[in-house]
């Protein structure tokens, strides 16, 4: 996300945790969000999530820069193994990491 648009700090509180201790973050309302293998638009498509969903953010990893609701980011959140979705898609509450780096 840029930081000319950051997102309420209230809106953190919109994330649950799951039962490993991983948070779940909404996808924005009306978006159905295209998960990648990669950090990129480049890396092959997986699947389409569905309106209205919470993924569970594992880990992060920088890439391609997208723009979306939530600004633009080049942040790419790892929501299952070897699934990536855009952070700019995501809210997470603030801009930057909210997960560990990917390695």
């Amino acid at each position: 996300m840029s930081t000319e648009e950051s997102v309420p700090a209230a809106s953190v509180a919109t994330a649950a945790a799951v039962s490993d201790g991983v948070s779940r973050y909404p996808v924005a309302p009306g978006y159905r969000v295209n998960v990648r293998s990669g950090p990129g638009t480049q890396y092959r498509l997986i699947k389409t999530l569905p309106y209205d969903v919470k993924v569970a953010v594992y880990c992060q990893k920088p890439g391609e820069s997208i723009s979306g609701p939530y600004g633009t980011s080049n942040l790419w959140d790892n929501i299952a193994d070897g699934q990536f979705v855009s952070d700019a898609y995501v809210n997470t509450g603030r801009d930057g990491y909210v997960a560990p780096r990917c390695s």
